[in-house]
C-alpha cells in the first residue's frame, strides 16, 4: 500500500482494500510527511502491517509527535531508507527511492517493475499547479530535477498515479514538466530584471500560457508566481 491519507478516511480505505483482496497489508510507503498521505498510519500500523518512508519523513513525524503525543507511536515508520530500498514479491519487484528537496525534504517515489505503475506523491499534481512545501525543504530545482528523474525511470506504458489529480503518463508528465522549466525561466527573468515578490505575484503574463489549464486548485496562478519567486530567490 502506498500512503493511507487523512485519518478519517481509513475506514472507507479498508472497505475498498477488503474489496480487493482479504490478506493484510504487509508493507506500507509513505511518500512524504504530510497528513493527507500520513494520517491513516495510526490506523493502518500494526504488528502486520510495518510502515517504510525515508529518514526525513520519520524525523518530521518525530518531531510532530512530539509536539502532539497523543498520536502515539504508531504514526512513525519502523523502516527508513537514505537513498532507497527495494522489496522483491515474487515476481514483482518494488523500488522506493528518494528524490532530493522536492515537495518536501523527505520525497520518496514508489516503482513497481512488473507492473509498470509509478507511484509520484506530491512530486507531481497532474493537471494543477503544484505546492512545493518551502517551510518543509521543498525547492522548485529538487521538484523539477524529480521529475527528469521520474522520466529517465518510465516508458510510456507506465501509468503514473500522482499525488493529486487523475492517474496519468510520460507524455502528460514530460509537458508538465517543460511547464514548469519555462514558468522558471519567466520568473528567474524576472528576479534578474529587479522586480519584488509582490510584483512577481502580480505579473500575470508569468504564467498566463498555463493558468487556464492549471490554475484552479489549491494553488492559484499568484500562490505558484510567489512559490516559484522565493525558492529561486532562496
Amino acid at each position: 500500500m502506498v500512503d493511507d491519507q487523512f485519518e478519517r478516511l481509513s475506514p472507507k480505505i479498508r472497505t475498498t482494500i477488503a474489496s480487493l483482496t482479504s490478506k493484510p497489508i504487509a508493507f506500507l510507503f509513505n511518500t512524504h510527511m504530510h497528513g493527507d498521505h500520513t494520517g491513516g498510519n495510526i490506523n493502518f500500523n500494526s504488528k502486520k502491517t510495518i510502515l517504510i518512508a525515508h529518514d526525513n519523513l520519520r524525523n518530521s513525524l518525530s518531531e510532530k509527535l512530539a509536539e502532539q503525543p497523543e498520536l502515539g507511536a504508531a504514526i512513525l515508520p519502523e523502516i527508513t531508507f537514505s537513498d532507497d530500498v527495494t522489496l522483491y514479491d515474487r515476481e514483482e519487484t518494488i523500488m522506493a527511492f528518494h528524490v532530493h528537496n522536492a515537495h518536501t525534504d523527505g520525497d520518496a517515489m514508489i516503482y513497481f517493475t512488473k507492473n509498470n505503475v509509478l507511484h509520484m506523491g506530491d512530486t507531481y499534481f497532474s493537471g494543477r499547479y503544484p505546492y512545493i512545501d518551502l517551510k518543509n525543504g521543498g525547492n522548485i530545482e529538487g521538484y523539477i530535477k524529480a521529475q527528469r528523474k521520474a522520466l529517465l525511470l518510465i516508458n510510456e506504458d507506465t501509468k503514473i498515479i500522482p499525488g493529486h489529480g487523475r492517474p496519468s503518463a510520460k507524455q502528460e508528465l514530460a509537458s508538465y514538466t517543460e511547464m514548469l522549466e519555462m514558468i522558471k525561466a519567466n520568473i528567474l527573468k524576472a528576479i534578474k530584471d529587479g522586480k519584488t515578490l509582490e510584483e512577481v505575484q502580480q505579473a500575470q503574463e508569468l504564467t498566463s500560457s498555463y493558468d487556464a489549464t492549471h490554475g484552479s486548485g489549491f494553488i492559484n496562478p499568484e500562490k505558484i508566481r510567489a512559490t516559484f519567486c522565493n525558492s529561486l530567490k532562496q
